[in-house]
Parts: structure tokens; C-alpha cells; sequence
């Protein structure tokens, strides 16, 4: 996989940002409330409109159409989107291993999304995003509606499938320990900046 690397990046509201994310390694990003976390992670997806590039590896996000940079760089919002009326139908293909690492049968894959709780929804939505197999991972906080339990195993799933296919991760959490836990290097957003150099370890 390839490193993920912003340069310039100017979404509406912020100034221009610029770091790397390094293939397989995680970085945090956090600020407070309404500081444009989840506005940086859906211009790096290319759904706001936004100037300056993003790089992965070496090809530039304005040499790939947006479905095929989307494919590759996938945003898991903090209120994920349903469109069909069963889980199953919103993927080809669902793994059941990583079902029952995330606390899941099967089973859950006739259900109506409407009984879903938030935080059955933040699992599954990563269960369905992991289905792309994406380079990259855009995380608005998806532990937020998890109690400890399933926060450590989302947290593992994450983990591993990161170490095993070295995707870079972008994961914006409020929680210093686990901050601590997921990242090896945080930046902050705040009045409009992101601060910080990102430095790795």
C-alpha cells in the first residue's frame, strides 16, 4: 500500500493543510467540536469541494475520477448511511470472520436496519466499508457510540486490518487514551489550522 500525503489541502473554512500519513501507520486528529475535523477527512475523500492535492504513493487524487479515488479512500462518517431495508443487501460480499470480531453472526445480515442500534450501525459500517478493501481509512470518530467492550474490539479489527494490508488511517477520536492507543502521531485542529507536524516514531 502507499502513504497518503496532503499537500496544500484547503477545504472551505480551514487554511491549507499539508502531511503524510505513512503506509500502516495511524494518525489522530482531534479539536474542539465544530473545529472542521469531519470537514479535512471529506475533503481528503473528495466530496466537498476543496483546492490544493492529495497524493497516494505516487499518483495524484486529480489523475483518478472521483468513484475510483473513493474506492481507494474511503470516509466512515460518524453517522453512517443506509439505503437498503436489510443490512445484507448493502454489500456483494460480507466477511464472517470480521462479522464475529466485531460481535456479529451472520445472521445480522437479514435484519432490518431500522432495529439498529448507533452503535450496532458504526459496526457494520466498518464491517461494510471494509469490504472495499480500501488503501486508506477516514475514521469520524467511530467508537463514539461504543461502549468499552465493543470499542476494544473495533479497535483491534482496525488495527489488524491496517497492520495486515498497511492502509494509512486517518482517525479522529476526542479520547486522549485512546488517542494514545490507535496513533502514532496526533495533529489538532483549531481556529481553522491544523496544528502540529505529525511527526512519526
Amino acid at each position: 500500500m502507499a502513504e497518503l500525503r496532503l499537500e496544500h489541502l484547503h477545504p472551505p473554512r480551514l487554511k491549507p493543510a499539508s502531511f503524510r500519513v505513512p503506509a500502516g501507520r495511524c494518525l489522530a486528529l482531534h479539536g474542539p467540536s465544530g473545529a472542521g475535523k469531519s470537514l479535512l477527512l471529506r475533503a481528503i475523500a473528495d466530496l466537498d469541494p476543496n483546492a490544493g492535492e492529495v497524493w497516494l504513493g505516487g499518483t495524484p487524487r486529480s489523475a483518478m475520477t472521483a468513484p475510483a479515488w473513493r474506492r481507494r479512500v474511503v470516509l466512515i462518517p460518524a453517522e453512517s448511511h443506509w439505503w437498503a431495508d436489510t443490512v445484507g443487501a448493502h454489500a456483494g460480499h460480507w466477511d464472517a470472520e470480521l462479522l464475529a470480531e466485531l460481535g456479529f453472526s451472520e445472521s445480522v445480515l437479514d435484519w432490518e436496519v431500522s432495529r439498529l442500534s448507533s452503535g450496532e450501525r458504526q459496526r457494520l459500517a466498518l464491517a461494510r466499508a471494509l469490504t472495499l478493501t480500501p488503501e486508506v481509512l477516514l475514521l469520524d470518530e467511530p467508537t463514539a457510540n461504543l461502549d468499552a467492550e465493543n470499542t476494544a474490539r473495533t479497535e483491534a479489527v482496525l488495527r489488524a486490518y491496517r497492520e495486515a494490508h498497511r492502509v494509512s488511517v486517518i482517525w479522529v477520536s476526542h479520547d486522549p487514551a485512546q488517542r494514545r492507543r490507535v496513533a502514532g502521531a496526533e495533529l489538532r485542529i483549531a481556529d481553522g489550522t491544523v496544528e502540529g507536524d505529525a511527526a512519526w516514531n
